[in-house]
């Protein structure tokens, strides 16, 4: 017959253990304290372990999931990847091909911006970015673009001695097809 009894003082619990086996060693009382402060101190040190290290393994996921920027290419290297139908991925514009800027004042400078992702599985690389005349300066970017990745075709478009409605092109060359892609913006200039 074995039987136990247990006393809580404060922080400190003390049980006894008794039992009537044959040994004499276990015939006598047996009893232990353990203090309750140690165990719970030691449950939170665990939670906040389990905790310390699933905030570690998601940091190495996501971590390891960023690429790095893919090297920039010389213009030969593009005007190849522009003609390689091997080399050909997918564009998706993010926001339309086409923006509407709006009333703007004669003589005002505005920023028009294009956001992209490569949907595709090869670098997407835009070899060119031109403009249909002077009063748009677009900027091209300098490197290619890993699968995933985003970025964007920016543009300025100055307003001096335009009047009325406008309609402007900025024209875009990239290894997707088809390569020749045309991106839109309008705007209305007011005295």
């Amino acid at each position: 017959m074995q039987k136990h009894e247990v006393q809580v003082q404060g922080t400190r619990c003390k049980i006894h253990f008794y039992s009537n086996y044959p040994l004499k060693s276990l015939t006598e009382p047996r009893s232990f304290s353990i203090h309750l402060r140690a165990i719970l101190k030691m449950v939170k040190m665990k939670k906040l372990f389990i905790v310390l290290a699933a905030g570690l393994i998601l940091a190495a996921c996501k971590s390891s999931d960023k690429k790095p920027p893919v090297a920039a290419m010389t213009q030969e290297e593009k005007d190849i990847a522009i003609v390689d139908s091997a080399n050909f991925t997918s564009i998706e514009w993010l926001d339309s091909t086409y923006k509407d800027m709006g009333k703007i004042k004669e003589g005002e400078k505005v920023n028009v911006v294009f956001h992209f992702k490569n949907a595709g599985t090869k670098n997407l690389v835009i070899a060119d970015v031109t403009a249909g005349c002077g009063c748009t300066v677009p900027e091209k970017p300098q490197r290619p673009y890993a699968p995933g990745e985003e970025g964007e075709i920016k543009a300025t478009f100055d307003s001096s001695d335009k009047h009325g409605e406008v309609n402007k092109q900025i024209y875009v060359k990239a290894n997707t097809n088809p390569g020749d892609i045309t991106l839109n913006f309008r705007a209305e200039i007011t005295n």
